[in-house]
């Protein structure tokens, strides 16, 4: 990667990137930095956060007294307060970046992590290949030379948060623990996909087992996944939405009670009265001559 090539894009991320804010935590950037040729710097101390990324060359990092060797596809950090330097002798390739939490801004559980951060001990982390975050440093500076992009700016700040998180995530072993007890199961995308084509075919008859098969998965197995993830059965679930587009059309259109019913799947006006009103506790036209005249009278959409 010629990193020639992305000054435009440093000059980019400089000029429209100096505040993150995602997830409760809220990043000041101070710089962002595309060097083609490092070579040596004084030893000295920062304030804040500085990671940098070795795209080429060979050098040497020291920090705190201790000496590391850089290489290609090394990540570094350098800590708040520690005395640091790089040495090159032929010149290092790097992408370097500067920030810190502002704690007025972020939440206590942020506040801890950047502490624990301070604290990182691991603080060089070398990958044959090139890892996540590179990856997604180089997606942002290409981006970032794509001025004339219609949400540039809005694209340069999501990238760049999801940079500021795949760091700290490559620093901090502990933000890689999900939050969650367990893992989600694996038919949740399933339940989003039958839902979805519930929503959008209401006038058909909705068998079980023909969404199933729509699925590619059996009856039972979609049966168990309405009970799992909603505690609703199959045949409630498909009638509750039949009634949530009835009272949708009812208050919006002046379609008749029949076409009403033809279009929420109901086999006939009398069956779909029937089961409106023992939901809604009031029949079809009662309900719409309350919302249309008086307009005083809520009904919830269940």
């Amino acid at each position: 990667m010629d990193l020639n090539k992305y000054l435009s894009g440093k000059t980019s991320l400089n000029d429209y990137v100096h505040r993150l804010n995602q997830n409760g935590a809220s990043f000041q950037i101070h710089y962002w930095g595309v060097m083609p040729k490092h070579y040596d710097n004084q030893l000295h101390k920062h304030s804040f956060f500085e990671v940098c990324y070795v795209v080429e060359g060979e050098g040497t990092y020291i920090d705190d007294h201790c000496t590391y060797s850089l290489q290609e596809n090394t990540l570094f950090l350098s800590r708040p307060e520690v005395l640091h330097q790089i040495k090159s002798e032929k010149g290092l390739s790097l992408l370097y970046v500067a920030f810190e939490l502002i704690e007025s801004e972020s939440s206590e559980s942020w506040i801890r992590i950047m502490e624990t951060a301070k604290l990182c001990t691991e603080i060089i982390l070398h990958d044959q290949y090139e890892m996540e975050t590179a990856l997604l440093w180089k997606s942002l500076l290409i981006q970032a030379t794509k001025r004339n992009n219609e949400f540039f700016e809005e694209m340069l700040s999501t990238i760049a948060s999801s940079l500021i998180i795949s760091i700290l995530q490559d620093f901090i072993p502990a933000l890689n623990k999900s939050n969650h007890k367990h893992d989600p199961e694996q038919f949740s995308v399933l339940l989003i996909q039958a839902q979805l084509f519930i929503h959008d075919n209401l006038s058909n008859s909705l068998k079980l087992t023909e969404v199933a098969k729509h699925l590619h998965i059996s009856g039972r197995h979609l049966s168990r996944i309405f009970v799992a993830e909603l505690g609703v059965s199959f045949s409630k679930y498909v009638q509750d939405e039949r009634i949530k587009k009835a009272i949708i059309l009812l208050k919006k259109t002046n379609l008749s009670l029949k076409e009403i019913a033809e279009e929420t799947g109901f086999m006939n006006v009398q069956y779909f009265t029937r089961v409106f009103t023992s939901m809604m506790r009031t029949s079809p036209g009662r309900f719409r001559s309350l919302f249309v005249d008086k307009n005083t009278t809520t009904y919830s959409e269940i």
